[in-house]
């Protein structure tokens, strides 16, 4: 029973990580694929250590703070370094696609010149 869970986590690591990789490929601007390889990664990674820490805890009775704290880790950063990157892709004048709808981060910098400070 312990393999069919962990063969799982590790298949569901593996078909995230194989969506971000599609989707990094086949959308259309730079903010949507780092979204998608932001949350795909975090969610493949995770998956992938979930499956290890179960292999470790139930085949070789170690249980490893290392790969708990790497999920903890991989789960933080991962998507603050996806904001930042596409954070500095806006600045660098990176064009958002044609048919998007809103630009959220536009209007927050006009409300930010337009508000006085004190």
């Amino acid at each position: 029973m312990s393999e069919i869970v962990i063969s799982i986590f590790l298949l569901i690591g593996a078909i995230f990580m194989l969506l971000g990789a599609i989707a990094i490929i086949r959308l259309p601007d730079a903010y949507t694929r780092i979204n998608a390889a932001t949350k795909a990664s975090t969610f493949g990674v995770i998956g992938t250590m979930i499956g290890l820490f179960l292999y470790f805890s139930y085949a070789h009775d170690v249980i490893s703070g290392k790969v708990l704290l790497t999920i903890v880790f991989v789960f933080i950063t991962a998507p603050v370094g996806g904001f930042m990157m596409a954070r500095s892709a806006y600045h660098a004048g990176v064009r958002i696609w044609d048919k998007s709808v809103r630009d959220d981060l536009k209007e927050d910098l006009k409300q930010k010149i337009n508000k006085p400070e004190h």
